[in-house]
């Protein structure tokens, strides 16, 4: 039986006061959870502003992937399984690949502020290299857009929209793929 100075946070956890004042902390139970839970817990504005950008990023990755299958469920509803069954899983696996990095630096401060407590710089750190993957998501973008859709920007913007036009579809795996390893180094590296 909890007593008049227990707080019941929104996912139903209770959160004992001590007797020196200071509220117990409190937890979190999964994805949804740990977003609020690593907002409230860092100290860090760029971090803030980091988990409320990758929540907008991460549903619209969500919808635009939810969209993509059930426009190819309606499109190979006639077919009988085989490839078309593959390419709806692929889908499912490309939309893991592109939302794991997405959230991996807010799951990584949550879960050392659950365990060590605040540090800032870690906080500072993950947010930058959540920022630069989604750059990453972006000149893969750039890199694979098709000839026709292509604009050509003047200045400094334009050499690098010519060099990223240049290159082959192929190689817009490579800027995503090294943002998500440098999420991961950097965890390491900061823990």
């Amino acid at each position: 039986m909890s007593d008049a100075t227990d707080e019941v946070s929104a996912d139903g956890e209770v959160a004992r006061s001590s007797g020196d004042g200071s509220d117990a902390a409190e937890t979190y139970k999964g994805l949804l959870t740990a977003y609020p839970y690593a907002f409230r817990a860092s100290d860090s504005m760029a971090f803030r502003i980091y988990t409320g950008v990758s929540a907008l990023f991460g549903i619209g990755v969500v919808l635009l992937f939810t969209f993509a299958v059930v426009t190819l469920l309606g499109s190979t509803a006639d077919a009988s399984g085989g490839s078309f069954t593959f390419s709806r899983a692929f889908f499912l696996f490309l939309m893991f690949l592109v939302l794991a990095p997405l959230v991996a630096p807010v799951l990584f401060v949550a879960r050392r502020h659950r365990r060590v407590g605040s540090d800032t710089r870690y906080d500072r750190q993950l947010a930058a290299t959540g920022y630069g993957f989604l750059l990453a998501m972006y000149v893969a973008l750039v890199i694979t857009t098709p000839a026709d859709l292509r604009d050509n920007p003047d200045g400094a913007f334009g050499a690098v929209a010519e060099f990223l036009y240049g290159l082959p579809n192929e190689a817009a795996i490579v800027p995503p793929v090294g943002a998500a390893l440098l999420i991961y180094l950097t965890h390491r590296r900061l823990r």
